[in-house]
């Protein structure tokens, strides 16, 4: 069973057909749609602000959810992917995103609805990613818009992918 805490008077909320892996972590003021994951070691710490997570979200294996006191909050809109080892601190990402693997986004940031941001990708503080675009580098930079096929590809499969992966548990045993 993940674990799950209470702070500060805080409960974490979770909607309909959520999977948490067993070494999740899962703390204080933190409010979670449908049909979402949060995969193996993955962290999403409400200890400090607000963090709210839409729809069809999956955070997966090693990520880590947190903001900044009295500063900066989180929000997750719906069918987002966090990738493997990111961190998402203090930003607003909006519907339809990618957010590569160990891709790092900083306070204030503003990440438009189907964006994809890179593996290992950089966003600084108060910065304003644009709608449909690929974002790469350290510090990010907008690489090319992204087409409908990459679209679909990439930020559509990988959100679908995730319910799939989280119903394979379901019935799975702990040894």
């Amino acid at each position: 069973m993940a674990l799950i805490k209470t702070l500060r008077g805080k409960n974490p909320k979770f909607g309909k057909n959520c999977f948490l892996a067993e070494n999740a972590t899962i703390i204080g003021d933190v409010e979670m749609g449908d049909d979402c994951s949060v995969w193996f070691q993955a962290i999403i710490r409400g200890d400090v602000n607000s963090i709210r997570i839409g729809n069809n979200v999956n955070i997966q294996d090693a990520a880590i959810l947190h903001c900044s006191y009295q500063r900066a909050a989180t929000t997750i809109g719906n069918n987002v992917s966090v990738g493997h080892r990111s961190i998402i601190h203090g930003c607003t990402i909006k519907d339809n995103v990618l957010i590569g693997m160990g891709a790092m986004i900083m306070d204030n940031t503003v990440v438009e609805s189907n964006c994809l941001v890179a593996a290992g990708a950089v966003v600084l503080e108060n910065t304003t990613l644009e709608s449909n675009c690929i974002y790469a580098g350290v510090p990010a930079k907008k690489v090319k818009e992204l087409s409908y096929e990459q679209f679909k590809d990439t930020v559509v499969r990988i959100a679908d992918s995730y319910n799939m992966y989280a119903g394979w548990y379901e019935d799975s045993d702990t040894i």
